[in-house]
């Protein structure tokens, strides 16, 4: 495959998902990511066995594979000297620096853009958070439940009023996910920028700024207008005022999703494809202001419609219409969905137990068509001392940091 960030490396001192599937984006894109994990308790979410009721397997976890695969694992205790000096002696040899660690312990142990910036001045210093590094709460940690979901205006805007209250983050690292992706971009345009200038840049990349961009047209909106859009109670129908967008329940219980943002050009087929034909040559349907003001009666034609064949008939008959439509469906569906494998939106790496391979999401990003080819997530502490032994580290002195503690 295309590597795009081969012979880029990637020091990496953080922790979950938000700031290491940054990491993995860059690692699928060819660069050498070196996982700082600390020597006995490793990445704090490695401890993580039992997530919304789901058991998981510590040796076949999503929660490490998907925002670790391709990396290595050195296990290194960097609140000691002697760790800490190592790590300088790695930040020497790598283009990036990566972490989600608060201000707090970055100055307290020493590993703050300041101490890296002095042992390598071209390194670009890359930090994520969950409220950015300014202002009084830079200091506050947080997670995409709390800074991307809660804080942002996301979970009250997705949930209908009628609730009485806001929906949980229903997505394990959803926030983190999209954030580390921003992250990524950031690195390769901050890389672009020291290759054209020298200047190696400092960049941030929070869970709240992440939140705000993902739902910046109703940010903007709502600052306009003074008002902010509500999601709605789920329903079966047309949207009030356009029938041709909203979602349709099957004869089987599935549930076809109709956006058709501009239906005047394909009143005709749409109607066709449903069955009913004869409605596009009615007056009251035949142009989009009649289609929107008689939005209901027309909803009730749509759904009857929708109602009287099954879920996988609208989905072959479908293909060949104009307007834009989708089937509802869950995420374990999109597994074996045909467009999605076509593009190779899932891979596989090897299992550390031994088992059947693993599949992952690829990121969203893909050159000349490939798919990803990479490892999977190491274990712990897995390459701490050949990657050291790379770095020219003699046996003597590893057995000596082994011993005292410093390294795994």
């Amino acid at each position: 495959m295309t590597q795009v960030m081969k012979g880029v490396r990637v020091l990496e001192v953080a922790q979950f998902t938000f700031v290491p599937a940054a990491g993995a984006i860059l690692a699928d894109w060819g660069a050498d990511v070196i996982k700082v994990e600390h020597p006995v308790r490793g990445d704090t979410q490695r401890g993580f066995i039992n997530l919304g009721g789901i058991k998981v397997d510590p040796n076949r976890s999503p929660f490490m594979e998907h925002p670790n695969r391709g990396k290595r694992s050195v296990g290194i205790d960097i609140t000691t000297a002697e760790g800490a000096e190592l790590l300088y002696e790695i930040a020497k040899t790598a283009d990036v620096f990566l972490t989600n660690y608060l201000p707090s312990q970055r100055q307290k142990f020493k590993f703050d853009v300041e101490h890296i910036r002095k042992a390598n001045p071209r390194i670009i210093y890359a930090r994520g958070s969950a409220y950015g590094d300014k202002g009084p709460e830079r200091d506050v940690g947080g997670f995409d439940g709390t800074a991307f979901w809660s804080r942002s205006g996301i979970g009250y805007t997705m949930s209908p009023p009628e609730l009485g209250g806001p929906l949980p983050q229903g997505i394990p690292a959803f926030g983190d996910s999209i954030g580390g992706m921003n992250i990524a971009g950031g690195i390769s345009a901050a890389l672009f920028h020291r290759e054209r200038t020298g200047e190696a840049v400092e960049l941030d990349v929070s869970l709240l700024s992440t939140a705000w961009w993902a739902a910046g047209t109703s940010v903007d909106m709502g600052i306009d207008y003074g008002q902010v859009m509500r999601n709605r109670m789920p329903s079966v129908g047309g949207n009030p005022g356009n029938p041709f967008n909203g979602n349709y329940q099957t004869a089987d219980g599935g549930t076809i999703n109709l956006c058709i943002l501009t239906p005047g050009p394909v009143i005709r087929d749409t109607f066709t494809h449903l069955g009913i034909p004869e409605l596009a040559d009615d007056p009251r349907f035949a142009d989009t202001k009649s289609l929107m003001q008689n939005w209901k009666e027309v909803g009730e034609r749509v759904a009857a419609a929708f109602a009287a064949k099954p879920f996988e008939y609208w989905r072959q008959h479908l293909k060949t219409m104009k307007g834009q439509w989708a089937p509802v469906q869950s995420l374990l569906d999109l597994a074996s969905d045909e467009q999605a494998l076509a593009n190779d939106m899932l891979f596989e790496v090897e299992s550390a137990d031994g088992g059947k391979p693993i599949k992952l999401v690829r990121g969203p990003v893909q050159f000349n068509h490939q798919p990803v080819q990479t490892t999977r997530a190491p274990q712990a502490s897995e390459h701490t001392e050949t990657f050291l032994m790379e770095l020219g580290l003699e046996w003597e002195r590893i057995e000596k940091l082994k011993a005292m503690g410093a390294i795994a």
